[in-house]
């Protein structure tokens, strides 16, 4: 989808999708765009709720089920668990991904790990699909006038023809860059801290396996310390999906930095940041 100012302006009911790795500011731009009447569609909250939902309880009951006193409850339906996933907090879909390593620690073995990274991939293939009916509803069902699509930051990596062909059709893409040392550094020192679960493309994950335990002396993921792993990893990842996400943008889309993403405070600062951007594409 390529605009003119102008007709940026003028699009009555504005769809837009927000691309870049996690912790560049997506939730930022897409919660402070729900407080003025855009949708806001999570690719995350969709693979809580609709394709994963089932899943992600059978792992929570099977964990419960190791505990004899939860074991007969949920035998005798005294109990029930549910998928409490919010558009703020995929916490359910993040545990059901899970970090690879030594199960002892809260890591999930490699063949488990693998299946629940292609069944993740699936799921957020399916969400990436969803999104023209939701833009529909969006505004004929639910009457928003305007349609804000946070993907995940692995949507980069899932290498499904017709998927960003589908959401260039359907909205302005938007890129979000990390373009400063110190903001990468950040974003870095950020999933450093608080490592949390991400997928990884299948060649990508066996390759970087293999070095990690070369580097280390490890005989299997097993023996891993599954956050150590994760820290250790992020930084290959982050590098390794930055020329996808730029193809997608050069190819489909429009870029905006992070430090800028930052300073939008309301509706029409991000107005402004997408007419800065297309300034910047007609210009190149």
């Amino acid at each position: 989808m390529r605009l003119s100012v102008e007709d940026y302006r003028q699009w009555k009911n504005k769809s837009v999708t927000l691309l870049g790795m996690s912790g560049v500011g997506k939730t930022h731009l897409s919660a402070t765009l729900r407080q003025h009447d855009w949708f806001h569609y999570s690719g995350d909250y969709r693979i809580g709720k609709r394709y994963l939902d089932e899943a992600i309880l059978d792992l929570i009951k099977e964990q419960a089920m190791k505990v004899p006193f939860l074991k007969d409850l949920l035998r005798k339906d005294w109990i029930y668990i549910t998928n409490n996933i919010t558009i703020d907090d995929p916490g359910p879909v993040l545990s059901y991904v899970g970090k690879l390593g030594n199960p002892e620690l809260g890591g999930v073995p490699l063949d488990q790990f693998v299946r629940h990274q292609a069944e993740y991939r699936l799921a957020e293939i399916r969400a990436m699909y969803d999104v023209p009916e939701f833009i529909r509803k969006a505004h004929s069902i639910y009457g928003y006038p305007h349609f804000v699509n946070d993907v995940g930051g692995s949507l980069c990596e899932l290498d499904e023809p017709g998927v960003i062909e589908l959401l260039a059709e359907h909205s302005l893409i938007l890129y979000i860059q990390v373009t400063t040392p110190a903001e990468e550094q950040k974003l870095i020192e950020r999933a450093k801290s608080d490592p949390k679960p991400l997928y990884y493309r299948p060649e990508f994950l066996q390759e970087q396996l293999a070095v990690y335990l070369q580097v280390t002396g490890l005989n299997y993921a097993a023996q891993m310390d599954p956050d150590e792993f994760t820290r250790w990893i992020f930084p290959r990842l982050f590098h390794s999906r930055i020329p996808r996400y730029e193809t997608i943008a050069h190819n489909f889309g429009y870029t905006v930095t992070s430090e800028e993403v930052a300073k939008v405070r309301d509706e029409h600062d991000f107005n402004h940041l997408v007419e800065t951007a297309i300034h910047r594409y007609q210009g190149a």
